[in-house]
């Protein structure tokens, strides 16, 4: 069992933040091992945290402690529950050598350490630099504890989902923005040729646009609905 105290606090009762203005947080899934080796309790309150911000739990078998996806990116984590200083090389190796079977597989990969105590928090540090570990590949948080822990991961996995709708989006305003110019630019060429007016150029931007239209469907889809 990974470390325990004998009471987690209420996710519900002290209005957790709410990682989701749109009714849906995402999907969180748990390796089904990983919650074999922790406390009921520590399992209870993970559920909890998740309804109260709209995260669907599926328990499967994956490599990574936890795989969120949140606005179509996927985060991965590992989340270290029990850092033992008695035995800090063979634990830290182990987990090393499983990273880096992760870093090839997860491109979005963070590791997350319980380090509760002083004495863990020097062990852990110690190991980190002994074993030659480059900073933020890939990123790790050490946390004081589990309920902090796993807030952090849920946190960090909403703020990526974020981004990534917002660079999508941006993506998009770009798109049609770069699609009006070159119609004003299809317009003035038009235009230069003796003999058509506006009107002709008119026509001829609405048959290049449905051209367009057909030749992607699927992003004038995105565009109607953005």
């Amino acid at each position: 069992m990974a470390n325990f105290r004998a009471s987690f606090r209420d996710p519900t009762a002290q209005n957790p933040p709410n990682v989701s203005s749109s009714g849906s947080g995402g999907v969180c899934m748990m390796r089904n091992t990983w919650r074999d080796e922790q406390h009921p309790s520590f399992i209870n309150f993970i559920s909890s945290y998740l309804n109260a911000n709209s995260f669907r739990l599926n328990f499967i078998p994956i490599a990574p402690d936890f795989i969120f996806n949140c606005g179509g990116l996927s985060v991965a984590f590992v989340f270290v529950t029990n850092w033992d200083c008695n035995n800090c090389l063979s634990t830290y190796s182990r987990y090393l050598y499983r990273v880096q079977k992760l870093k090839e597989q997860f491109a979005n990969l963070y590791i997350v350490v319980t380090l509760p105590t002083r004495e863990q928090n020097d062990s852990f540090v110690r190991s980190y630099f002994k074993l030659g570990m480059k900073l933020g590949r890939p990123t790790f948080v050490p946390v004081q504890d589990l309920e902090m822990g796993f807030e952090k991961i849920v946190k960090i996995a909403h703020a990526r989902g974020v981004r990534k709708r917002q660079d999508v989006a941006s993506k998009l305003r770009a798109e049609r923005k770069r699609s009006v110019q070159g119609m004003d630019v299809f317009h003035r060429v038009i235009t230069s040729i003796p003999g058509i007016d506006n009107h002709d150029a008119n026509s001829g931007i609405c048959m290049e646009a449905e051209a367009r239209k057909q030749d992607n469907p699927h992003q004038s889809s995105r565009s109607t609905h953005h």
